[in-house]
Order: structure tokens, then C-alpha cells, then sequence
């Protein structure tokens, strides 16, 4: 390789360098923020499950749909993606994971539905042709409720007025910065209310405990994928930051190996001109 070649590599493997440093140091204040959000609205979610599981499990007249397995039909399922790549296998695992589990759960598409948040999710399905119901791309960084409420009520009204039987969710969960887990949640019905924490805590209900689950109920499921949601979202980033780190650290070495061969042409090209002045000397002589 010519040593223009090699420099022209060198120039362009360093301006790479320096976007994928800048990404690394956007993702990484990102991160910082997701999962403060995250962590701090775990709280909210453990308390409306307690008081939602002892309405639940402490009066044998409330029953509400929510609360009740019923014949399978249709599976719904809600999937978390990014809006963006260049975040390592963060997109490609989950989508990799959830079009298998259809594939083996379903032979027809008439079997389930999909509900999709994110423009990759959007694209890996849409190119395949599968039954999506609803979605949502452009979503913030840092969300607030209202951004995803939209869709977080029609899931829980979908499953509601029977168009499925069952809402599964899959997401990213952040773990740490270098660690995500692949989380497959049965969402709907609410089966799991009196699992996890419990505490013997007495209350007074008024109105009765059926008109207070018909508001809490619909409430606690969207919650669920809200803070879902500010998991992925922390999880995104998280893998964004490794991605270009990896990829900061790639360009680095191999700018030290092009500059190792650069060198090592150039010295070659001065002990060749070295040796023609010499031969032409001595030729003179």
C-alpha cells in the first residue's frame, strides 16, 4: 500500500475515532439520567401493587377481568426496541428472540398480534409481513408518561375488549453498564398480584373494592409498561455507550497498526533512495 494510501486511512480512521468518542461520551450522560428514572419510579409500581394485590386477595366478591385467565385465542405481545442502532446487539436479541418464540407458538397469524415501540421493531416486522396492531417510534430519551400513554392504554384496552387473551412483554433490563437481560414478562391478566413483597396492610375501601380495581387495575398494567419502558430505555443506552467504546478502541488500535506500517514504507523508502544515491556514486567514481 502507498504511503498516501496509508495516511488517507490513518485521517479517516481518526475523524471515525472521534464521532464514535463523542457518542460514547452523549450515551454515557444519557445512561446517567435513564437509570435514575428507572430506579426511582420502581417505588411507585411496588406500592400500587400492594395495594392492588390486597384489594385483590383480601375480598372474594371483587373479580374483574384483568384478574382472570381465560381461554387463549390470541397472544398479544408488546416489544421494546430502539429507534436507532449502532448499540451493539441490543435490537437484534430481543427481535431475534420474540420472532422465534412466535414461529414456535403460532401457525397462524391470525394467533397473535404485535404491539411495537421503536422504528427497528417497526422494520424488522413490518418486513416481514407480521400482524402489527399498534406502535410508536420517535419516543424521547429520557420519557415522560404521557409520551407512551397512548399506547400503553390501547394495549391494556385491547386485551380488555377481547382482541387477545394474553399480553406478553419483552424488553432490555438493565443490569449494568456492561450487562443487559433479555426479559420475557406475562403482562395481562394479572396473575402475579400476591407474589414478590407482601405486607399486611389494612385498608378502608370507598367506593367498593370492584369500582376501585375497575380505575387501579387498568392504572398498574400501564405502569408495568412504563417502567419497562425506562428499563429499555437505560438498557439502549447502556449498550449504546459499550458499542461505541468498542468501537473507540477498535479505531485506536488500528490506527497504531497503520501508523506501524507507515513508518516501516517510509523507512523503506529512504534506504531505497539511500541506496540509488549510493549506487549513482559510486557508478560517477
Amino acid at each position: 500500500m502507498a504511503l498516501r494510501d496509508i495516511k488517507a486511512r490513518i485521517d479517516s480512521t481518526k475523524k471515525t475515532m472521534q464521532i464514535t468518542k463523542a457518542m460514547e461520551m452523549v450515551s454515557a450522560a444519557k445512561l446517567n439520567r435513564a437509570e435514575q428514572n428507572a430506579r426511582s419510579f420502581g417505588p411507585y409500581v411496588d406500592k400500587i401493587q400492594e395495594v392492588v394485590g390486597s384489594i385483590a386477595s383480601g375480598s372474594s366478591s371483587a373479580r374483574h377481568s384483568m384478574l382472570i385467565s381465560r381461554p387463549v385465542k390470541k397472544t398479544g405481545y408488546f416489544v421494546v426496541t430502539a429507534d436507532r442502532g449502532l448499540a451493539g446487539a441490543y435490537n437484534s436479541n430481543i427481535l431475534r428472540h420474540v420472532y422465534r418464540t412466535i414461529q414456535e407458538r403460532h401457525k397462524s397469524a391470525d394467533e397473535y398480534a404485535l404491539i411495537v415501540v421503536g422504528k427497528v421493531g417497526v422494520n424488522f416486522f413490518k418486513s416481514r409481513k407480521m400482524n402489527i396492531l399498534d406502535s410508536i417510534t420517535g419516543v424521547a430519551d429520557q420519557p415522560s408518561f404521557a409520551d407512551i400513554k397512548a399506547i400503553a392504554s390501547k394495549a391494556v384496552s385491547l386485551y380488555a375488549d377481547g382482541t387477545f387473551d394474553e399480553l406478553y412483554m419483552y424488553y432490555n433490563h438493565f443490569v449494568s453498564a456492561i450487562q443487559n437481560d433479555l426479559t420475557e414478562k406475562k403482562l395481562l391478566p394479572l396473575t402475579d398480584l400476591s407474589s414478590g413483597k407482601s405486607k399486611s396492610s389494612s385498608y378502608e375501601y370507598e367506593p367498593s373494592e370492584d369500582e376501585i380495581l375497575e380505575v387501579l387495575l387498568p392504572q398498574y398494567a400501564e405502569s408495568l409498561i412504563y417502567g419497562a419502558l425506562l428499563d429499555a430505555k437505560a438498557a439502549e443506552h447502556a449498550s449504546r455507550m459499550t458499542a461505541m467504546k468498542n468501537a473507540t478502541d477498535n479505531a485506536n488500535e488500528l490506527i497504531g497498526q497503520l501508523t506501524l506500517s507507515f513508518n516501516r514504507e517510509r523507512q523503506a523508502a529512504i534506504t531505497q533512495e539511500i541506496t540509488e544515491i549510493v549506487g549513482g556514486v559510486a557508478a560517477l567514481e
